[in-house]
This record gives structure tokens, C-alpha cells and sequence, in this order.
């Protein structure tokens, strides 16, 4: 079992993948989203522990990973004004690779860690059937879309 050398992912308008595509040096994934630095278990206090990220993926023509612009805008307890922070952030670095076409991608499995939180396209994939998804797997972190068969650009969340 192994996962394709690239993985499409399906631009969806208004939805968890409507900000990524293609710019004149390549593809794009571009996102506002939430995690958990590694270590940390939500609690009852989770809006103090949940971090706020502006994410610029960028990738070459063939799916390559070539950069990732994350940068930290505070914790959910502060938000809309976060969210905010991080949307003038990464609304500056789309018009920095401008101009962007919103469509569909396929990249390739890659990694990026900052301020110990996991982000990339991630192979997920077990020979364990009592572990995992049951078959090849990626997932993106750390918004936990997950990419499988028949690797259409669909995913589950």
C-alpha cells in the first residue's frame, strides 16, 4: 500500500480548500487554522490553548514543496481580532506571489514544523488494519483533511 507520488486536492469555494492554486512560481495552499502545539491536550481551557496560524504552502509545478510562510497570530480566546491579524498577514503574502489563480492542486507529502506544531501533507498510511485509515492515507496538518483512494482531490475531515 502506498500513496501516489502526487495527491490532487480540490479547490472548493467557501469551504476548507478555497484558497489554493497557482501563481506564477508554481502552486498554492493558503490558510487561517487552528492547532495544538505538540505536548498540549485541549482542555476545558481550550481557546487559550489553541493557537491561530496564517499558512502559505507554496510548491513548484511538479508538486515539489519549495517554502511555508506560518506565522502565529495569538490564541483563540482572542478571537475575531486573531483571525483578523492573521487574514491581513497572509492576504499580504498572496498579493506577494500575485497574481493567484484559485483552482485545483496536486502536491507532493512534505513537512514543515514551527513553534512545535506539525504542518505539511503527511503519509499516514499503516500495514496495521486494526490501526490507521485501512488503506494509503494522507493527512493534511493541522487542519486534518484527509486524502485517500481514489485520490481525487476529495477529502474527509
Amino acid at each position: 500500500m502506498r500513496l501516489p507520488e502526487v495527491i490532487p486536492i480540490k479547490y472548493l469555494p467557501d469551504y476548507r480548500t478555497d484558497r489554493i492554486g497557482r501563481h506564477a512560481g508554481g502552486q498554492f495552499f493558503a490558510d487561517i487554522t487552528g492547532a495544538y502545539q505538540e505536548g498540549v491536550t485541549p482542555g476545558h481551557d481550550w481557546r487559550h490553548q489553541q493557537r491561530i496560524y496564517a499558512v502559505l504552502h507554496r510548491f513548484d509545478d511538479g508538486g515539489h514543496h519549495v517554502g511555508s510562510d506560518i506565522w502565529f497570530a495569538g490564541v483563540r480566546a482572542e478571537s475575531p481580532a486573531a483571525v483578523e491579524r492573521a487574514e491581513q498577514v497572509l492576504s499580504g503574502w498572496l498579493s506577494d506571489i500575485g497574481p493567484v489563480t484559485y483552482c485545483d492542486i496536486t502536491i507532493r507529502p512534505f513537512r514543515a514544523d514551527f513553534d512545535n506544531v506539525v504542518f505539511g501533507l503527511i503519509d499516514e498510511t499503516t500495514d496495521d488494519p486494526y490501526e490507521g485509515h485501512g488503506g494509503p492515507w494522507a493527512e493534511l496538518h493541522p487542519q486534518r483533511l484527509g486524502f485517500h483512494e481514489p485520490w481525487d482531490g476529495e477529502y474527509d475531515t
